[in-house]
């Protein structure tokens, strides 16, 4: 398989950030982490080993980057507002840095679908709705969708607006209209232990109220918050609906 590590200062984050990117052809996916783990965390726990085959059959082609959660909603010395500002920061850098790098990379017509598990899958819920037209849809596994769950009650505008579960409803009908086009929108999720499918129940709801075509797959009691279902899941959703 072809890897490839690259890496560049962020202007954004005003530090080194590194990106892993494995494969040669295919629909760019773009891997965010579990809470403060780096690019490198995906491969670490077998889950590029378990879609290896779609990579290699030019499937997708697969990048991974660094988290900064670290940085901003598990950093416990800095303040709420600290905290939205980083996180605003790291959407930036997704925007303006990597997505320009993975089109350099692949094409301009190359679409690129966000995924994570955890708190990876808020951020790739959260890149894809905010701007469809740099993102092209997401695989969201295991996630909680109100960023409340991770703000330790510190709330404002810019927490709603990093929040699908809650500003979903409020977006344009030309921004709805985009995330409509999509036909890469996939919650997933386990009903075991640490799971909580109603996260994932909840933003389908909101999306179906939207009447936004999104595929949910709640997964049962043997499926736990952890790595052995994540290499299950996206696998299944690499094999039946691409």
């Amino acid at each position: 398989m072809h890897r490839r590590i690259d890496g560049w200062h962020s202007p954004n984050l005003n530090k080194n950030m590194e990106i892993v990117e494995y494969g040669h052809y295919g629909p760019a996916l773009l891997l965010l982490p579990t809470a403060a783990a780096d690019y490198l965390e995906y491969e670490r726990f077998q889950l590029i080993d378990a879609i290896s085959k779609y990579i290699n059959e030019g499937k997708v082609k697969v990048y991974s980057i660094n988290s900064i959660n670290n940085e901003s909603w598990l950093n416990s010395k800095i303040s709420g507002r600290d905290k939205v500002i980083r996180h605003n920061q790291f959407n930036q850098y997704i925007y303006e840095e990597v997505v320009p790098y993975i089109k350099g990379r692949t094409s301009e017509g190359t679409p690129i679908i966000t995924s994570g598990a955890s708190f990876g899958a808020l951020h790739s819920a959260n890149l894809f709705f905010k701007n469809p037209w740099a993102i092209s849809g997401c695989i969201a596994m295991s996630g909680l969708y109100d960023l409340g769950a991770y703000t330790k009650s510190y709330w404002d505008e810019d927490c709603y607006w990093n929040s699908p579960l809650h500003y979903i409803k409020d977006l344009s009908a030309g921004h709805l209209h985009q995330i409509r086009l999509s036909p890469y929108i996939k919650v997933m999720t386990g009903s075991g232990n640490y799971e909580d499918p109603n996260g994932s129940r909840y933003i389908s709801g909101t999306l179906s109220s939207l009447g936004i075509d999104h595929r949910l797959d709640i997964w049962g009691h043997d499926i736990d918050h952890d790595w052995p279902t994540w290499r299950k899941m996206l696998p299944y959703v690499l094999e039946t609906q691409f």
